[in-house]
């Protein structure tokens, strides 16, 4: 009993793992085979389809050209009959006009009988034109004769303009010479003037010794206003007179050098600073300004300068050599100038 289940034991079981993987294997190539049939129908599908959806577009196409070939047609028949009923119309009214033609044909008949008196007269009339047409020739030629003098006339005058024009051109530049020469003249007046000028403050310097509120400066000799004036006065103090004595001086002697045909002045500048005066004698910077110049006259032609040499001259404040606003500046810009010029 013992041996017999021993033996039972020894005996090798059944192997069903080759029978699976069979099985396994037949059916994948059974799937890949389906997978297969089924690519390929879809490709036979979908090229059906792609020859179908083609064919619809070409048909859709087709239909479209055909609605634009009937609409064409529509309005071509549209024109047709516009141009037939246009046409009706033009042949009623020609027909009108035929009628009423007709109709003139025969008014017109009696006229041409009218007419041909007409003409009758009008020959006539013809005639005497002719007559007056040979008496027009006539004035028109008389009218180019005087046309002809008339010509030659403008061709004297031309002639005559031409050489006015040529006479004027040299004119001209006998005037352009002389204005050149003039210039020149004038240069050299300037420069006799100017070197009378320098002669003039060079003296005026030696005169006045050199003194710090007595200046030149370009063309102008300057007083600082406290050398001659007191504070708000147009009364020269006594320091004053003196260098407006010793400025005479020099002034007389100068005009003794001075050839006549220079026609020279000495003008005489008063000016102020910003600060308003407002006093009863001088309303304003103006008033004291122009009364310290005329004082600087009044002593010069005292002293024996010509009236004729001297001009006075007010500025006010409005021709500062400082525009600062310190007292300095103040100082230096209440000034008498004495300039040398041409009248």
């Amino acid at each position: 009993m013992s041996l017999a289940r021993s033996r039972r034991r020894r005996q090798p079981d059944t192997n069903y793992w080759p029978g699976f993987v069979d099985a396994m294997a037949t059916l994948l190539l059974v799937v890949t085979f389906l997978l297969s049939v089924f690519m390929v129908v879809q490709f036979i599908v979908t090229q059906v389809a792609s020859g179908k959806e083609t064919a619809l577009q070409k048909l859709n196409k087709q239909i479209a050209q055909l609605t634009e070939l009937l609409a064409l047609e529509t309005s071509t028949k549209m024109t047709l009959e516009d141009n037939l009923a246009s046409l009706q119309v033009t042949l009623d009214n020609k027909s009108s006009e035929n009628s009423r033609l007709q109709g003139l044909i025969g008014t017109e008949g009696a006229k041409a009988k009218d007419s041909a008196g007409r003409a009758s007269s009008l020959a006539s009339e013809l005639d005497k034109q002719k007559e007056l047409g040979a008496s027009a020739l006539a004035r028109v030629e008389l009218l180019n004769q005087q046309l002809a003098a008339l010509r030659r006339q403008i061709a004297s005058l031309e002639e005559a303009l031409d050489a006015s024009e040529a006479r004027d051109k040299q004119s001209q530049t006998q005037i352009s010479d002389l204005g050149r020469r003039l210039n020149l003249a004038l240069a050299r007046k300037v420069q006799e003037l100017a070197r009378y000028r320098s002669d003039f403050f060079g003296r005026l310097r030696e005169i006045l010794g050199g003194r710090d509120d007595v200046r030149i400066e370009g063309d102008r000799f300057v007083f600082q206003a406290e050398v001659l004036f007191p504070t708000g006065s147009d009364v020269m103090n006594f320091e004053g007179v003196e260098q407006i004595d010793k400025l005479a001086a020099a002034i007389v002697q100068l005009e003794k050098r001075i050839p006549k045909g220079i026609n020279w002045v000495l003008r005489v500048d008063g000016h102020t600073d910003i600060r308003p005066i407002a006093s009863p004698e001088f309303p304003s910077n103006w008033e004291l300004s122009s009364a310290r110049a005329i004082s600087v006259v009044r002593q010069l032609i005292a002293q024996g300068v010509p009236p004729r040499r001297l001009v006075a001259a007010g500025f006010g404040e409005f021709q500062p050599i400082d525009t600062g606003n310190t007292e300095n500046a103040f100082r230096r810009n209440r000034r008498i100038e004495l300039k040398l010029t041409e009248k």
